[in-house]
């Protein structure tokens, strides 16, 4: 399954690897996206991470993820 997390603050790309690979797009509002596939464990373990940066939570939604040009979502 894919999430989209979404915190309050911007976090740079040197974090990716903390954070397990996940994609880190940055907002104009402010705000850092951390998208890519996790399975329950994993949300729950990137969670407390977000929880021990001291970074507000503001979302986390299942995403279907993009597909990519000429292949077909099943």
């Amino acid at each position: 399954m894919f999430y989209q997390i979404r915190i309050k603050g911007h976090l740079g790309p040197q974090w990716t690897d903390w954070f397990g690979g996940l994609n880190i797009t940055l907002e104009e509002s402010g705000d850092t996206l951390l998208t890519g596939p996790l399975d329950q464990a994993a949300l729950h373990g990137l969670l407390k991470k977000v929880r021990d940066l001291g970074m507000p939570l503001i979302s986390a939604v299942r995403i279907k993820p993009q597909v990519e040009r000429g292949e077909r979502e099943e």
